[in-house]
């Protein structure tokens, strides 16, 4: 879907139909440009008024809107919705901070879990390679003796890592659901909130024992699986189509950012105080996020009680033509359409890289290139300040592309998916084959996390291109795929680098690369950037 110079996308089809937002001066024939007086906007909507709704013929249930059209043939001038204090800007801030708070209580566990366990449980399961020479000399650092410590193996703790992630796929599909029937707010917000306080039991759990703990990390992760669908949901009735990228990258960016800050932070933390901290501070933040969230954010425009009449009526009449109607989930089609696939299969490749690395970079930068990362939380977080920077970079340039540049949707989300999953499949591969040289292998994982970024603006968000409607309901469905790298890949992983050679973790890379290029290229040759019909009021009959 290309857009027009001035217009703001309201429809995945060509020309504007009855109820339709006003076309700019050039469509209608009348006088006045982009800057419209008190006059020229009367005129519009007179102009409006009186067009005939037979003059839009609709096209029939085989086909598809084609993605070349602009997606809207007038609407709103674009400045007329101004972007600073409007509310769907405030609602991309507030999201963002949840984000942040959502990843931070996610990832603190693998930082606390280094002071948590006894280290003489563990010395004996690491296998250090000896192909590269120490790059630094061991740091002994002073850390807090006081937290209880665990004997804990290396599978035992595998076992509390991994837990989380099978309470997170459960309720993905689910969480989609349920946003669309209640609203995104308020499950997105006890979403986190449960998630919060289940952190804030975390050092109760653990001294009830590895079962109590595995029991609390599953639990947030079923807090934590109905956000991102829930999240989505509510950016169907906020997101004016021309502002996606923008504002969805934003909103989404907290998570890295929030990977960026916790992994140094908590490891100041057990630093200076014990681990235990690490769990109630990062808790107490999440309460306090709630309390702002449902104080200040609404699930749609229209019972927003601080919006201007005029942002609402911009992202009202952006959306007129795009959104459903119906009251049943159209399931059977939705699981046969191609498009839905194609980013299925292009989520599952790219967690599976980036889970990969998530898990078990600390790994292979202590245990091959013998320099420990976690001895500094900078480096350790380096790969995800680059992947928020590149996030939000991609974000505008995807939105400009579109509505300046006239771009097609379709062509746009291909170009910034290949570019986030090639990109990081070229860079963990070069990673792999320079041996032992410390600070080209540093760059170049860095490299690849952060190029990862530009996904967030291609296949991402190409459930709100393909049926707003229901975009919660999809990425519920494609995050369950997507859920499973992280319970597979670290695994097979590991099983793939018994002797944690340079050989072996080549093959690691090599593997996550080539599923990396095939998830672009299936959602290459199959996305769509245009609304299908079954997403659409009138799947069943006729186009309004």
């Amino acid at each position: 879907m290309a857009a027009g110079g001035v217009g703001v996308p309201a429809s995945g089809r060509g020309g504007a139909g009855p109820g339709a937002a006003p076309a700019p001066p050039a469509a209608l024939g009348c006088p006045g440009g982009p800057l419209l007086s008190a006059r020229h906007v009367a005129h519009l909507l007179f102009c409006s008024m009186m067009r005939s709704p037979g003059r839009d013929p609709a096209p029939s249930d085989g086909e598809e809107a084609s993605d070349s059209t602009p997606l809207l043939q007038g609407a709103w001038p674009a400045e007329g919705a101004p972007v600073c204090c409007s509310a769907r800007y405030n609602l991309a801030v507030l999201a963002f901070f949840g984000f942040f708070v959502l990843y931070a209580l996610r990832v603190n566990l693998s930082v606390a879990l280094v002071d948590m366990v006894d280290s003489n449980t563990t010395s004996a399961d690491n296998v250090t390679s000896k192909e590269c020479a120490e790059h630094s000399a061991p740091v002994k650092i002073l850390r807090s003796q006081t937290g209880k410590r665990y004997q804990w193996d290396a599978e035992t703790q595998g076992w509390i890592l991994g837990s989380f992630f099978y309470g997170y796929i459960v309720t993905q599909v689910p969480g989609g659901y349920i946003a669309r029937k209640v609203g995104g707010k308020r499950l997105l917000g006890f979403g986190i909130l449960g998630t919060a306080v289940f952190t804030l039991f975390t050092p109760i759990a653990a001294d009830f024992g590895v079962g109590a703990l595995v029991v609390l990390r599953a639990l947030e992760g079923l807090g934590e699986g109905v956000t991102f669908p829930a999240m989505h949901a509510m950016w169907s009735s906020w997101a004016p189509p021309l502002e996606r990228s923008k504002l969805l990258s934003i909103s989404y960016a907290g998570a890295q950012l929030g990977t960026v800050v916790s992994l140094p932070l908590s490891g100041i933390i057990c630093l200076y105080m014990n681990w235990t901290y690490v769990f109630y501070l990062f808790g107490i933040v999440g309460i306090i996020w709630f309390i702002l969230w449902i104080s200040l954010v609404s699930d749609t425009p229209e019972t927003h009680m601080r919006i201007s009449q005029y942002e609402k009526e911009y992202i009202l009449s952006s959306l007129r033509n795009q959104l459903s109607s119906q009251k049943s989930v159209p399931w059977v089609p939705m699981l046969k359409s191609l498009p839905l696939w194609a980013i299925v299969v292009a989520h599952f490749s790219y967690n599976w890289t980036f889970y990969t690395l998530l898990t078990l970079l600390p790994t292979y930068m202590k245990e091959i290139l013998r320099f420990n990362i976690q001895e500094n939380g900078f480096l350790s977080a380096l790969p995800y300040l680059g992947c928020w920077l590149c996030m939000i970079l991609s974000g505008q340039a995807a939105d400009n592309l579109r509505a300046k540049w006239n771009v097609s949707t379709v062509c746009v989300r291909r170009v910034f998916t290949l570019i986030g999953m090639i990109g990081p499949a070229v860079f963990l591969v070069a990673a792999g084959f320079i041996g032992c040289d410390y600070s080209l292998a540093v760059a170049f994982l860095t490299i690849s996390t952060a190029l990862g970024g530009f996904c967030s603006s291609g296949f991402s968000i190409n459930h709100l291109d393909i049926a707003p409607s229901y975009a919660g309901i999809l990425l519920g469905i494609t995050n369950t795929f997507a859920t499973i790298p992280g319970m597979a890949g670290p695994v097979i992983a590991k099983s793939l680098t018994p002797g944690n050679t340079i050989a072996e973790w080549q093959t690691v890379f090599c593997i996550a690369a080539a599923i990396n290029v095939f998830g672009a290229i299936f959602f290459t040759l199959f996305a769509k950037g245009e609304v299908q019909n079954w997403a659409l009021s009138d799947y069943h009959g006729h186009r309004n």
